[in-house]
C-alpha cells in the first residue's frame, strides 16, 4: 500500500507537497535526476511528458512539454539553481501558457527514513495571483499530489 501524498498551502504564495516513498533515498534521487526515468512519472495523473533538453547541473535547463489527457500541451522550462546530492534540488519553474505565464521556485528535499524516503516539494510563487492561477486554472494541488503518487509508484515498482 502506498502512503498518501499531501498538499498544504503555507501562505498566499507558498504550497508544500509531502510524500513517504517505500524506496531508499538513492533510488528516489536517481528517479528524480536521470532523464531516462522522468517521463515515467513526471506530471499529474493522466499526463505524459516529452523532454527536449535536460542538463542536470546548476544553471542547467530542462525543457519539457507536459501533454494533458485532453490534448492540451503545457510547455515548461526548468532552470536548476542548486543541487546537493542526494538530499536537495532547487529550481526555477516557468510555464509559458497563453494569458498566464507562471514562474515559481521549487525546493525538493529527500530525507532517509530507514528503507523509505520522506520527500517534499515546496513551491514559492512570485505573488498571490500566481499561486491562485496555478490552483484555480491549472489544478496544481491535485496535479502535485498525482505527480508524487506516480513517483512513489514508479520508485516502488522499479525496486
Amino acid at each position: 500500500m502506498l502512503d498518501a501524498s499531501s498538499a498544504e498551502r503555507l501562505s498566499d504564495t507558498e504550497v508544500v507537497f509531502r510524500r513517504s516513498v517505500a524506496a531508499p533515498r538513492e533510488r528516489v534521487w536517481m528517479i528524480w535526476t536521470e532523464v531516462r526515468h522522468l517521463h515515467r512519472w513526471w506530471g499529474p495523473t493522466g499526463f505524459t511528458t516529452t523532454t527536449h533538453e535536460f542538463t542536470f547541473a546548476p544553471g542547467g535547463v530542462w525543457r519539457l512539454v507536459m501533454h494533458g489527457p485532453d490534448g492540451t500541451d503545457y510547455p515548461t522550462r526548468i532552470v536548476f539553481r542548486e543541487i546537493d546530492p542526494p538530499s536537495r534540488i532547487v529550481y526555477d519553474n516557468g510555464w509559458d501558457l497563453p494569458g498566464a505565464p507562471l514562474d515559481f521556485r521549487v525546493v525538493v528535499t529527500f530525507e532517509p527514513d530507514g528503507e523509505k524516503t520522506r520527500f517534499s516539494l515546496h513551491m514559492t510563487f512570485r505573488d498571490a495571483d500566481g499561486l491562485r492561477t496555478a490552483v484555480e486554472r491549472y489544478g496544481v494541488m491535485r496535479g502535485g499530489i498525482g505527480s508524487l503518487d506516480r513517483l512513489a509508484q514508479y520508485a516502488e515498482e522499479s525496486a
